[in-house]
């Protein structure tokens, strides 16, 4: 079973507007609600693409019900821990001359809370798959992702990690299965600037040097750069279309990656669906479907070995 860890999912509000003007009353031409967070869109492309899989985290209050109600209704399992305080957060995302998100906070969670997170992820077996995907609310400690991958290391489960800066970082110790930065946080992390692929791959491989058996490193426009325990490297391009939507398109392609992972067990096809699926969505004004990602994926090229001699580390 493949398992979502969403520890500070939201409700998020789209609206579009003509022109966005501060300190006066603005008309909304549309309007959607959606279950939000990393994981949560993880969970959502996964069941898209026909894997089941079982969404958990922390939801509070009527805003708690809404995530679990509408996963329900998607037909996707959960096992959300009820929190005692607070709401679950509503995010604002105001899509007019320039997109704009206003972001919640969220409730505060309790150590007691923690160690049923904990509990629940005991039952995880060899076989299961365990994505973390998302910030960490400021109310917890930077290293609980840390903590999870020690408490299910002897379960042997392939864990994925999704984040960034510290909290990706920290977690490379424990050889995560795969992690997905994109190339502005390759770049954030070495405090560097990356010039090309082949300084792209030069950091990735970095990354491995420290932990990671598989990165994924997302480019935009540029596509996608895949760097394997079986030390290939993949690239692959991304198909022609208009960016109407950047969020979730990254979770998309983890949710890709996983499905053309097992479907297949080939990184290679894992990339090309993988691409194909954060593509659809950026080119959707949702998370994408299964038709929109089928239809995508034929315009997905991967090539093999890329040669980087001239990459900085190596001159």
């Amino acid at each position: 079973m493949i398992y979502t860890v969403t520890l500070n999912p939201s409700i998020d509000y789209v609206i579009n507007l003509e022109h966005l003007k501060t300190g006066c009353i603005n008309r909304v031409k549309s309007e959607n609600v959606y279950p939000g967070g990393k994981g949560i869109n993880v969970s959502r492309i996964l069941k898209n693409l026909g894997y089941d899989n079982v969404a958990t985290g922390f939801v509070s209050n009527f805003t708690g019900d809404f995530i679990k109600n509408s996963l329900s209704e998607m037909n996707i399992k959960s096992d959300f821990i009820q929190l005692d305080n607070g709401f679950t957060r509503i995010n604002v995302k105001i899509k007019s001359d320039e997109e704009t998100e206003i972001n919640g906070g969220g409730p505060d969670i309790s150590d007691e809370k923690i160690e049923e997170l904990f509990d629940k992820l005991t039952k995880l077996r060899e076989d299961d798959i365990l994505i973390l995907a998302g910030s960490i609310p400021s109310t917890l400690k930077e290293d609980l992702y840390e903590k999870i991958m020690v408490h299910v290391k002897e379960q042997k489960v392939k864990v994925i990690v999704d984040a960034t800066k510290n909290l990706l970082l920290n977690v490379l110790k424990y050889n995560p299965f795969l992690i997905k930065p994109n190339n502005h946080e390759l770049e954030e992390i070495f405090n560097v600037k990356l010039n090309n692929q082949s300084d792209i791959i030069t950091y990735a491989k970095k990354l491995q040097e420290m932990g990671a058996r598989n990165v994924l490193v997302s480019m935009g426009k540029d596509g996608a750069l895949l760097l394997t325990e079986d030390k290939e490297v993949y690239s692959s391009n991304v198909p022609k279309g208009n960016v109407i939507n950047s969020v979730g398109a990254g979770d998309s392609m983890v949710a890709g990656f996983v499905s053309g992972y097992l479907s297949s067990n080939s990184y290679k096809e894992a990339l090309r669906l993988g691409t194909a699926s954060g593509s659809a969505t950026a080119f959707s004004s949702d998370l994408a479907t299964r038709e929109f990602i089928d239809k995508l994926i034929k315009e997905i090229n991967v090539e093999g070995e890329i040669k980087h001699e001239n990459s900085r580390l190596n001159r």
